[in-house]
């Protein structure tokens, strides 16, 4: 075993757990998951069967990872943040099959604040950040700040985290140099000092 797992912790048979990876107390792995290297799982944190997790990912206590849920490298994952599947649950109408469920993705670098809420069948944008509290209902563009209910783009943020100001549709983080453009609405990074 090349990773760390907290005696409390389980991790199913079949599930493959990725090296340098730490499962801390009361955390829950099912067989079929996938996590990749150098992740860390929080304190009573489930990860379904059938879940991709990349690598240097980190998962906050108390969030659960259902079937349907993509993390692709180095995403956060902020404590109580909260991941659905299901568009129209219903308990008299159980919709608990592969098919059923709607993907979400997290692509890489993307942060989700605590208490944030992601409705299946997004897509986060890579390097976006979603703020503490936020309920995001459609797709968030690369390098975006959302907030609020629903979550609308208040900004944009540098790969580093920290927030851009924008001034002729062109930043510099002041922290780490990474330089941006807005082009036809959206940023993307030009270089770096």
């Amino acid at each position: 075993m090349d990773y760390f797992k907290h005696d409390t912790a389980v991790v199913d048979e079949g599930a493959t757990v990725g090296t340098g990876t730490k499962v801390w107390h009361f955390s829950h792995v099912s067989s079929r998951a996938v996590i990749g290297d150098r992740c860390s799982l929080g304190q009573n944190v489930y990860v379904a069967g059938n879940v991709r997790i990349g690598n240097g990912v980190k998962i906050q206590n108390n969030v659960s990872v259902y079937e349907g849920v993509v993390l692709e490298d180095d995403v956060f994952c902020g404590p109580s943040m909260v991941f659905t599947n299901v568009r129209t649950p219903r308990s008299a109408f159980p919709r608990n099959k592969s098919e059923d469920y709607a993907p979400t993705i997290v692509r890489k670098g993307a942060s989700i604040g605590a208490n944030a809420t992601v409705v299946c069948g997004v897509t986060i944008g890579p390097w976006s950040f979603v703020a503490a509290g936020a309920v995001v209902t459609r797709d968030t563009l690369p390098y975006s700040l959302v907030a609020g209910i629903p979550a609308r783009r208040i900004g944009w943020v540098c790969e580093c985290g920290h927030t851009l100001a924008l001034s002729g549709g062109r930043a510099a983080c002041p922290h780490c140099r990474r330089r941006y453009e807005l082009v036809q609405e959206s940023l993307h990074k030009v270089g770096e000092e």
